[in-house]
Parts: C-alpha cells; sequence; structure tokens
C-alpha cells in the first residue's frame, strides 16, 4: 500500500491535496493539526501533549496499511517518518500563501477574527508566523526547518513549488508513485 506524506508552509495546500490523493488512491487521510491541537474553543489554541499526539498518530498510521498525512510533523513525528513511502514537499510564494491563509480563515472564523473578535489577536500572530516561513531559521516552522528535515528523510521526496493547481499536483504525485 502506499504511504504518502505531504508536508510545507501553511497556506501551501497540504491539506486539500491530501484529502483529494486519499479519495482518488481510496485511502484513509489524515491531518496533522488534528494530532498536534486539542479540539478547544477557540481554535488552534490550546496544543495536545507531544505523547499524546504521538500515540494517536502512530496508532493511526500501524493500523492502516495505507494512507495519506497532510501537514507537518518536523518538531514532533520523528516516529512516523519510518513509515513513509513518500513525501510530497509543496511551497508556494509567501503572498499566495497568505492570501490564502486570510481567505480561509476568514471564511472558517469570521468576525471572531476581525477586530474586537475574540481569535483576533491570535488571528494576528498566526499571518505574522506564517509570513516568516521563508526568512525565518530553525526557531519556528519555517523552509530551513523543513529543507533540514527533507535532507534527513530515507523515503523519495518530491518537490513541487510554485502555485501550481490541484490536478496538476495529483498527476505529479501519481507519476512520482508509478
Amino acid at each position: 500500500m502506499t504511504r504518502i506524506h505531504i508536508t510545507g508552509a501553511s497556506g501551501t495546500g497540504t491539506t486539500t491535496l491530501g484529502g483529494i490523493l486519499a479519495a482518488e488512491l481510496g485511502l484513509p487521510g489524515f491531518d496533522a493539526d488534528d494530532y498536534f491541537w486539542l479540539p478547544l474553543e477557540p481554535h488552534f489554541t490550546h496544543k495536545r501533549p507531544v505523547g499524546e499526539r504521538n500515540e494517536r498518530l502512530l496508532g493511526d498510521l500501524r493500523d492502516n496499511p495505507g494512507w495519506v498525512l497532510s501537514g507537518s510533523i518536523t518538531g514532533w513525528g520523528t516516529d512516523a517518518e519510518e513509515f513513509f513511502d513518500l513525501v510530497v514537499y509543496l511551497w508556494v510564494p509567501t503572498e499566495v500563501r497568505l492570501h490564502r491563509l486570510r481567505s480561509r480563515e476568514q471564511a472558517r472564523f469570521g468576525a471572531r477574527v476581525e477586530p474586537g473578535g475574540v481569535m483576533h489577536d491570535g488571528y494576528e500572530e498566526f499571518l505574522a508566523w506564517a509570513g516568516r516561513y521563508d526568512s525565518a531559521g530553525l526557531e519556528q516552522r519555517s523552509r530551513a526547518v523543513h529543507e533540514a528535515w527533507l535532507g534527513g528523510v530515507s523515503c523519495p521526496v518530491l518537490r513541487i513549488e510554485g502555485d501550481v493547481t490541484n490536478a496538476e499536483r495529483v498527476a505529479l504525485v501519481l507519476d512520482a508513485l508509478s
């Protein structure tokens, strides 16, 4: 069976591509955010303890012969790396990612992320953090962190860079699998 990990910066489309590929290949799809964050309000503010997120992730990966895992597990999901048959790294220019993130967060949370909203400060911090992906060092999830991590994985890595359509991405991944 196929075991694919899709990673990249927030806003590159890892979750979207993961869902499409999972459906296309008839595999379960998992998202790193579901392991990393506790399902509490406000969203994406309460981290799950590292041991618990690893236990949950590894359980799902072991229980399924094939899957697609989207999102970033750098810094906490090292034990999962032995399962990967292919890592897909997505890179999209910062301005495109930030536009996508603003649109996504507005659609998800509406007035809660607008000035005066309960999530506004966290939203602004998130966008600032996401905007530093290409220029930051090892102190946060960044291109430098991903490049260092990609250099150490033992399976093939497919790099898809630029604002590429999902259909083109799927075709590239399917070609890499064949």
